[in-house]
């Protein structure tokens, strides 16, 4: 390359004429070397015809010099919430003007032809002219075929790249490589996926007296059933949306499962003589088959048969949550409405609702009472249960009636939502600016003004949090008590916050930016980590008990599963996250969890075929190809709950 054609380049990137290079990922571009950049030998004033042709491409007047040598111009566009790299290919002539073409792949091809075999000719003296007017192109990766708008997901950051905008075979080559894989390896990867999914997720029905009840926890056929040969409540929720969701829906095992669980709810729940409360939901049931009577039982688990003997929080929450999605999907408001079904929402509801000596309005959770069923230093009012817990509240809200006690109870669940979204939005909320005033606080305060509520310290912020918060984003803390605050990341507490609208539209918002912005982190090879950092160490030795299943970077601790929510308007996060997912999960056989900072590795105890990794599949799958059934799990932000408002204190 010339020194003067290489000054004018720099000259053009420094004033924003020049788009940025390609991505390390098109190779395409990246494999031309100087060489090639060479044999166009562009003169000073060609160049500068073309760089005011990319400057004024908008414009209405086009100099003629722009259709006499076409240019491929390569550049972000600005206008999306995430990266994304355009591929633009210019051709305008008086004719394009009157007549606005879309292209066919076999259009693009000839013109591409047309653009070599017209700079061939103009270094022999021969001017050539199209013999079809093209206008703007734009190639979009994550679809099957050609449009006016195609866009190529950035995977990889950008690199320098002499020739882009310069060489056209190179753009010839992406062209038929992102297309042609798109859509011979896309389409069918993403639809034999499905098939299988849909094949394997009806493979695993529990079946209770010939009709469908829930599914099993995992069908792996190499591995001891232990419990997973059971009926999990938290477990069966995306297979019911998965049911809800599909064409035609099969919403019978949906309300036969809500229907056995609401009976079961109304057994003693007694574990080593000591009684249950009255409103508690099992955490699993198992189907057992008494060949002697020929008569087939239903037995419950309320945590007497569970590891560690802990009884489930979130079942019950599950439970109303999954009632409401039902009940919106089928329009069925009758099984709402049946007597049985009303007094098991109150139970569940004056169990938690029920006046003690806390002064928060989060709930009490003691370790291994959530989907984290396990110790991880969650005790006190973990992020997770509070956001299922102001879920299933406002879902109660709307299908209780007011008969009877119904109006009173109504009236505390009003109270308590207004109370619980501002205490979360307030204090669990953690952003740069918010990290700063935390790092500042004073401690010892003693009015109703004070700044540090809680008397957290500052020195017991720990160090990697101050690198993994960036400038643009924020999410909800693991937990908040007194002298204390878990700053990790919990995906499913953020994730059922933007659902619940439990977190405002500007925090949803900041939380998908922090995904954006910490991608390799929470993301990895396989979405999305349902914790944090992970734990190591003395720390992990202390806060598990040595627990084997909860290594670093295992299971709960740091263990990914696929996820994603378009709520926020983000699908093209959510179909980046599935089309990783697509890559490995059937591969793999549908593990139940992945190892390792990145996710790469297949969990050392997972199990295979799991019915919780089928089913997330196909509803993030579904919901990316219909956000209309995102209705059914989402609600709108309630617009009379009052916002807090943040309050300084003399002292600080």
């Amino acid at each position: 390359m010339t020194k003067k054609l290489r000054d004018l380049l720099h000259d053009a990137k420094e004033v924003d004429i020049f788009p940025p290079p390609a991505p390390a990922h098109t190779s395409g571009y990246s494999a031309v070397d100087e060489d090639m950049v060479e044999q166009e030998n562009m003169s000073h004033k060609e160049f500068m015809s073309a760089a005011s042709s990319l400057a004024g491409k908008n414009s209405s007047s086009v100099d003629e010099a722009t259709a006499a040598d076409p240019l491929v111009e390569i550049q972000p566009n600005v206008t999306s919430s995430t990266e994304f790299i355009v591929i633009e290919t210019l051709r305008t002539t008086e004719e394009s003007k009157e007549k606005d073409d879309s292209l066919s792949l076999e259009d693009v091809k000839s013109s591409v032809a047309w653009t070599k075999e017209s700079s061939e000719a103009s270094q022999n003296g021969e001017i050539l002219k199209p013999e079809k007017a093209k206008k703007t192109v734009r190639l979009q990766g994550h679809e099957n075929n050609v449009t006016e708008n195609v866009i190529l997901p950035k995977a990889l950051p950008l690199k320098p790249c002499p020739s882009v905008g310069t060489n056209l075979e190179a753009f010839d080559l992406a062209l038929r490589s992102i297309v042609g894989n798109h859509q011979e390896n896309g389409e069918s990867t993403g639809a034999a996926m499905m098939e299988e999914a849909l094949e394997r997720l009806k493979k695993s029905y529990v079946y209770f007296k010939g009709k469908p009840v829930g599914t099993f926890a995992a069908m792996d056929p190499n591995a001891e059933a232990l419990n997973y040969n059971q009926v999990f409540v938290r477990d069966f929720v995306p297979t019911a949306l998965a049911c809800l969701m599909i064409e035609p829906a099969e919403p019978e095992i949906v309300k036969n499962f809500l229907l056995k669980t609401l009976h079961l709810q109304g057994w003693e729940k007694r574990i080593d003589n000591f009684t249950l409360g009255e409103g508690v939901m099992p955490a699993s049931f198992k189907v057992l088959f008494n060949s002697h009577q020929q008569k087939e039982t239903l037995v419950a688990d309320f945590g007497g048969s569970a590891i560690g003997r802990v009884a489930p929080v979130d079942s019950g929450f599950w439970w109303i949550i999954l009632l409401r999605s039902y009940t919106k999907c089928t329009r069925d408001y009758a099984l709402a409405e049946l007597p049985e079904v009303q007094r098991g929402m109150k139970l569940i509801l004056n169990l938690c609702l029920s006046d003690g000596f806390d002064t928060f309005p989060t709930l009490l959770c003691a370790d291994g009472c959530s989907m984290i069923d396990r110790r991880m230093g969650i005790y006190g009012y973990p992020i997770e249960i509070q956001s299922l817990f102001y879920f299933a509240l406002r879902c109660a809200r709307q299908m209780l009636k007011p008969e009877r006690d119904g109006k009173e109870l109504i009236e505390r669940i009003d109270k308590r939502i207004t109370a619980l979204s501002y205490h979360i939005q307030k204090y669990y909320w953690l952003d740069f600016t918010q990290l700063n005033n935390i790092y500042r606080y004073k401690t010892e305060e003693y009015s109703h003004t004070a700044v540090n509520k809680f008397n957290v310290i500052p020195d017991s912020i720990p160090d990697w949090v101050f690198d993994f918060m960036p400038l643009r984003g924020g999410y909800l803390i693991g937990n908040v008590s007194p002298a204390r605050m878990d700053f990790r990341w919990f995906l499913v507490g953020n994730c059922i916050a933007i659902l619940s609208s439990l977190a405002t539209p500007a925090q949803a918002t900041a939380i998908m930016d922090l995904i954006e912005e910490r991608w390799e982190d929470l993301i990895g090879e396989m979405p999305l980590k349902i914790s944090y950092p992970a734990l190591d160490g003395h720390e992990w030795r202390i806060v598990t008990g040595y627990d084997p299943k909860n290594t670093r970077w295992s299971y709960h601790n740091g263990g990914s599963w696929p996820a994603a929510s378009i709520k926020t308007g983000r699908p093209q996060i959510a179909k980046r996250a599935i089309e990783l997912a697509e890559q490995r999960l059937s591969k793999d056989g549908w593990p139940e969890y992945y190892d390792g900072k990145t996710g790469r590795y297949v969990g050392k105890q997972a199990r295979k075929y799991q019915t919780w990794s089928i089913a997330g599949y196909l509803v993030a799958k579904m919901m990316v190809e219909n956000p209309s059934n995102l209705l059914m799990i989402s609600l709108e932000e309630d617009k009379k709950i009052a916002k807090p408002r943040l309050s300084r204190s003399a002292s600080f």
